[in-house]
């Protein structure tokens, strides 16, 4: 049977989420990095659609949708790149969503509530290792980008980093490189950037999950642990990454970013 993307997380969690997304380091420098990959992509696509229509003054809009939008922080920072709205398979994330004005709806990712080559760019940021088949998923996502059209994945790397978070937020893998790039290639997407991505906390996060694998140490959440007096720092770090992967592709980290077009 055809599992939803993202699988619901433990209730809890997002509630935790919609608590700290806005301030923790993690999801502030995700947010950062996955905001510089975005402007090269707006900046292509937009240059792809000059040519193809003369006329600028009448151009809508680039559509964008955010699969597995969770409690919306990705969606809000993706507003400012053209018309942004979420699918999501939770009602709880959905309702954080519509609190904060966002336009979502409840979908499957094997079953996007959405007609072919609706959108300009579909992004999937931590979600398409919550499927059972994420091959099925990412198709779905090619059948609703448009021709030309651009994904943004963003996606946890290295099974041996398992830790507490996979294991709440339901997680089937976390990929190399090479893995996912395979999948989005047999969705039919054209790869044209694939980087690892938090590199800078690689050892700490590492060393933190073995440590809790040793001690049997369960938290509600990993996003619950952080250091206040260092949060700020910890996020400007993570977020200068993003000058680095501009020119360089980092041989490993914590997660994989990846740039497709159909």
């Amino acid at each position: 049977m055809s599992t939803a993307l993202p699988r619901e997380m433990q209730q809890h969690t997002y509630a935790i989420m919609d608590r700290v997304e806005d301030s923790h380091w993690w999801f502030v420098g995700r947010r950062a990095i996955l905001e510089s990959f975005l402007r090269t992509i707006v900046a292509n696509r937009l240059s792809t659609l000059a040519t193809l229509d003369a006329d600028k003054s009448v151009r809508a809009p680039l559509r964008i949708l955010d699969v597995g939008c969770g409690t919306g922080a990705n969606l809000e920072m993706l507003s400012q790149f053209g018309s942004a709205e979420g699918v999501d398979v939770s009602d709880e994330a959905l309702e954080f969503c519509r609190r904060k004005g966002l336009a979502v709806q409840k979908g499957l990712a094997e079953k996007l509530p959405y007609a072919d080559e609706t959108f300009d760019i579909t992004t999937a940021l931590d979600v398409v290792e919550h499927l059972d088949d994420d091959v099925a998923g990412l198709k779905e996502m090619h059948r609703i980008t448009k021709t030309g059209g651009y994904s943004l994945i963003f996606v946890p790397a290295f099974m041996w980093l398992w830790g507490v978070q996979d294991d709440i937020s339901h997680h089937r893998i976390r990929y190399t490189r090479k893995e996912i790039v395979e999948r989005l290639e047999k969705a039919g997407y054209t790869v044209e950037r694939a980087t690892y991505a938090n590199f800078t906390f690689f050892a700490p996060i590492l060393g933190g999950r073995t440590l809790m694998k040793l001690t049997g140490i369960k938290p509600d959440s990993e996003n619950n642990i952080n250091v206040s007096a260092l949060n700020g720092l910890f996020g400007k770090i993570f977020s200068a990454e993003r000058h680095i992967l501009k020119n360089l592709d980092f041989p490993f980290g914590v997660s994989i970013v990846i740039v497709a077009r159909k």
